[in-house]
This record gives structure tokens, sequence and C-alpha cells, in this order.
């Protein structure tokens, strides 16, 4: 069996990155441990745990655990199913459903399960992922609890990783083989949160290492095993990073070239519009400001149209990004800020800052000493905003190109008003010369 295969969790403290679903306490752990889960679904990116999830919930309630593909399986194999679990019924042995890829089924597919779930013939567990509001009939979906399932972190990988590296029976930690903590990162991060595909290339790797997995033999395994997956051979990861460059480097044909390779390699062109999107707030940010909405546009636009026409609105986004002015201003200051959060997470909020809605807060001094900006005709009164502990820190600082020059002349502006309240001017502002 493939690594991933021989890794999955075969009980619920197994599962890492879904705490706040899986946890002691949590909701859907107190309904599987109350042996009555009811149907639902799970609604995350591929490798984030779906079908792992539910195996381990039939496993848990003792229910006969039932798989369905929503691409291969019809209405005819419906039945028999249905036909089974009245017989499995009259021995009260439950039968959970678990109908992969749901959103593929069409209107009269889903309709045909509403009986079933409604009488509680059959408990049934939906994985997507596709927004199930686009992709559901509202009959189905009201009958079903939506359980959203994040990418996992890098840090959760990681931990599967270890997990592999050490466990002698199921990964491969018979193998004396040592992984550097540089591949381990890599690892951790080129895998975008899909447990399956940072197992499938650890495995891969270790085939190709003698001792010791280093980052070198890390991005070999990405290149050979993302070669084989794809319809024409192509390196996804390659092309992706090529895509992005173009993009950043400002050259339009570059990035309409990319683009094409990969939609004629079979990538999905929803991928592509994805790392679209995220390459405009990364990339563009608020240089363009209209880059980010564009380029939902495109995503909206292609789900909407599908091949071959929605892939136009791929590519007129792409040119737009190519020609538009780059910022990753916006970028760095999320991650200093993320930083600073991380590193002082006992700040209390100033008292100026805090609401007041109850009159012991307001003896307390929550909201003392709070400036209304509307108050003055400039719409600015200077006061702090940060907790002590990072009082004066600068996130974000704006570029000199597109937008952001224009976010400087109204930083430039409340500088100076700033400025003219330090000198005991404040009475006089006024919205002369203001950037509004």
């Amino acid at each position: 069996m493939p690594l991933a295969a021989r890794l999955r969790p075969r009980t619920l403290d197994e599962v890492v990155g879904h705490e706040a679903l899986l946890g002691e306490g949590k909701p859907l752990r107190r309904a599987i441990a109350s042996g009555e889960p009811g149907s639902f679904l799970l609604w995350g990116p591929p490798g984030s745990g779906k079908t792992t999830i539910a195996r381990l919930v039939a496993h848990h309630v003792e229910a006969e655990f039932v798989p369905f593909s929503a691409v291969t399986d019809g209405i005819p194999r419906l039945r028999e199913i249905v036909a089974a679990a009245e017989k499995r019924g009259l021995f009260t042995t439950r039968t959970i459903l678990f109908i992969d890829e749901i959103h593929r089924f069409n209107r009269a597919q889903q309709d045909a399960l509403l009986p079933q779930v409604e009488s509680g013939l059959l408990t049934l567990i939906g994985a997507t992922t596709e927004n199930p509001s686009f992709e559901l009939t509202g009959a189905l979906l009201s009958r079903l609890r939506v359980v959203v399932l994040q990418p996992l972190t890098a840090t959760a990988i990681a931990t599967l990783l270890d997990r592999a590296m050490q466990d002698p029976e199921r990964g491969l930690g018979g193998l004396g083989l040592t992984l550097e903590p540089g591949a381990r990162d890599a690892l951790a991060q080129l895998a975008d949160g899909d447990a399956r595909r940072a197992l499938t290339v650890l495995e891969t790797a270790a085939s190709l290492a003698t001792d010791r997995i280093s980052p070198d033999v890390v991005e070999a395994a990405i290149q050979q095993r993302v070669a084989q997956y794809d319809k024409s051979g192509e390196q996804h990861f390659n092309l992706i990073s090529a895509y992005h460059k173009a993009l950043r480097g400002s050259d339009p044909q570059g990035a309409l070239y990319w683009l094409a390779r990969m939609i004629e390699g079979g990538e999905d062109p929803m991928y592509i519009a994805r790392r679209t999107v995220r390459f405009a707030a990364e990339d563009v940010g608020l240089a363009d400001p209209r880059a980010l909405s564009l380029a939902i546009a495109a995503r909206d636009a292609y789900h909407f149209l599908g091949s071959p026409e929605g892939e136009l609105a791929i590519a007129e986004a792409a040119v737009y990004l190519a020609t538009a002015p780059k910022s990753n201003r916006v970028y760095t200051a999320w991650a200093a800020a993320r930083e600073a959060a991380r590193s002082t997470p006992a700040a209390q909020v100033p008292l100026h800052l805090r609401n007041a809605p109850t009159a012991l807060m307001k003896e307390l001094g929550y909201g003392a000493g709070y400036r209304y900006a509307h108050d003055v005709p400039a719409g600015y009164l200077p006061q702090d905003h940060l907790p002590d502990e990072v009082r004066g820190a600068t996130f974000y600082e704006p570029g000199a190109h597109g937008f952001e020059r224009e976010i400087e002349k109204r930083l430039a502006w409340w500088r100076s008003l700033a400025e003219r309240v330090g000198q005991g001017q404040e009475g006089h502002t006024s919205d002369e010369g203001s950037h509004g």
C-alpha cells in the first residue's frame, strides 16, 4: 500500500490539524461520541482528511461504511445500497453512505437521496472540494450539517512527516533514513496543505535517497512524482512557478505562454485561477486595488462558464496582473504584524480603545479619552491604536508605484496633522490639502 494509505489515522486522536473540530469537547467530536453523528458534509481541499474522518466516524459508531463515487456510480448502485441497508437494519446495524465528490451529483441523483436521508435509513457523509452553496440542491443541503475542513498547516504536515519517518511498521522508520530539517520544512510548505501529496512525495524521496533525504532529493522527488500524475508529462510545480515569475516580471507574453502550457497539459483551470487570485493579493497588492477584484471575477467567470470559454477570463486576468504595478508591501506588513502578534499574545487593548456598553465598564475607564475622528473637518485625530508593547511600530509602508503613491500622500497628510496637534494647533485642522 502507498505510504499515505498505510499512515491513515486509525483513531480520532491520531488525526492532526483539525483540533478545532475533533478536539476534546468540540462539537463534531461530541456528536461522534454520542453515537448519533447525523448526516453531514465535509467541505475541504484535497488531502485535508475528508475520507479519513468519514471512515473513523463509521468505525466509532460501529456502522457499515459504504463508499460511493459520484463520478463512477449512479442511481442503480444507490438502489442496491438502499436494499442492503434495509436488510442490515433488521439486525440493528446502521449504514453510513460516504459519497466522495458529491458535488458531481446532478439534481436527479441528489433528489434520489432525500427519502433515505430523511428517514434515517442512511446516514450520509458527503465530501466535496467545491462550495456546497453552488453545487448542492437546497433540499439536500438543508438536511446536512456542513463541516468545513481547512488546509493542513505546515506544522501539521511536518507532524505527519515526522510520524512517517519514525513509525517502523506503517512508515519509513525501518529504512535507516534521516529527513534533514531543511527538506522537512520545504516539503511541509510545498505540500500546500495536502497530507496525501506530502506523504507521496516523501515516499518517492525515500526511494531516491541512500541515507539522508536532503532538500535536493525532495525537489527531485516532486518533479518525478508530479510528472507521473500530469496528463502530458509536464512538471506541475515548474510551470506554475514560471507563470508566477512571468506575472511578477511584468511580462504578459510569458504569462500567457505558461498559462497556455498548463491548460494544454491538463491542469485544473480552477487551480490556476486560485493561484492567480493569490498573486493579485501577494504581488500586486495595493499598487492596484482593482487587481484582486478582477482576479476573483476571473475565477467566478470560469466557475460559471467552464472550459473552454471560461479560460479566456483567466487569460484576461493574467494580462492585467502582468501589466499592473507591483507591490508586496501588504504581504510583508501582514507577516510583520503576525510576528508581532505572536510575540505579544498577552498585550492588553488600551483603555481608550475598549468598548464600554455598561456603566461599570465606563467607571473602570473603558473608552475614556477616545478621540472621535469625525469631530473635526479633516476626519482625523492622532491617537495611539497599538498596545504599549508594540507602540510606534510600523508594519505597512506604501511603495512608490501605482495607487500606493496616493496612499503615501494620505499618510503624509495625516502625519502633518499629527505634527500640528503636537504644536498646539489642534483646533485649526481643516480639509485644506487633505487627500481623501
